[in-house]
């Protein structure tokens, strides 16, 4: 069996404290996702589906401690939001909407 790097499997960032907006939870809940699923992408510097530009920014937001967002599709149907702060002193799970 072949199992993931210890190294590529670590964070690249820190999250801080989590937060979960009410209107996330039930989304992921009803989705059939662990919130642990899009947070660990997140902090893996797996930004979601974003635009090449966010991508960039978000590279940068890394070293110039900016804050950072990541989009992800859930399987029925919409996304969850998940932004860093610039200090990583918290990190949210929110819809769009929530914003």
């Amino acid at each position: 069996m072949n199992l993931p790097s210890i190294h590529l499997a670590r964070p690249r960032m820190k999250s801080g404290k989590i937060f979960v907006t009410p209107a996330a939870l039930t989304a992921l809940q009803t989705a059939g996702v662990s919130l642990f699923v899009p947070l660990l992408r997140h902090l893996r510097c797996d930004w979601g589906d974003i635009s090449e530009s966010d991508r960039r920014q978000n590279e940068l937001a890394l070293t110039a401690g900016l804050r950072i967002l990541s989009n992800y599709a859930l399987p029925k149907g919409g996304s969850v939001w998940i932004i860093t702060e610039w200090d990583r002193s918290a990190t949210t799970i929110l819809l769009p909407d929530d914003y």
